[in-house]
């Protein structure tokens, strides 16, 4: 775990490209919810890594946290997916506080998490966008829209999750 440098591709270049993700991929999901915090507070609670293992469905491990020059974070994961556990790593490639995180995935599953985090009435509007690439398996042979309704309730409960955190306090 030496390299910080994200590989080509693995950031979107602009808001559109971040937007239109999910696309006709069926890798890639994108969804956004309005958590009641401030952006400040909401992005604080993103970077800890070990907030991750506790809303990301299917995310049993997080480890090996080094910090990174840009603000950012690499460590190392499991991820259990169809009852098999992939291990990797994640490098934080953009880390701008209070408004985005960007995520590389290293490894078997690779890919790239795009968190935008917006001001508004209520709190914050939390945008997860994301990219994978799954190894080939049972799930990957499956088809398309298994893979897509897979990662949409992934991200959707990751979303719904964040939002908890902070609905519990009032």
């Amino acid at each position: 775990m030496t390299d910080d440098r994200p590989e080509p591709g693995g950031e979107p270049t602009d808001e559109a490209s971040a937007a239109s993700v999910a696309g006709d991929d069926p890798f890639a999901a994108s969804d956004a919810i309005v958590v009641a915090a401030a952006p400040e507070t909401v992005f604080a609670f993103l970077d800890d890594p070990a907030n991750h293992a506790a809303i990301t469905p299917g995310l049993t491990d997080v480890r090996d946290v080094e910090p990174l020059a840009n603000g950012g974070k690499r460590l190392a994961y499991t991820y259990r997916m169809a009852g098999v556990g992939i291990d990797g790593e994640i490098v934080q490639t953009v880390h701008e506080p209070p408004e985005r995180h960007v995520f590389e995935l290293r490894g078997r599953l690779t890919g790239t998490i795009d968190l935008r985090l917006e001001p508004v009435d209520g709190g914050t509007e939390l945008t997860y966008a994301a990219t994978y690439g799954l190894p080939e398996n049972a799930l990957t042979r499956a088809g398309s829209p298994v893979i897509r309704r897979f990662n949409e309730r992934q991200l959707r409960a990751a979303l719904e999750n964040v939002a908890a955190e902070f609905d519990e306090g009032e």
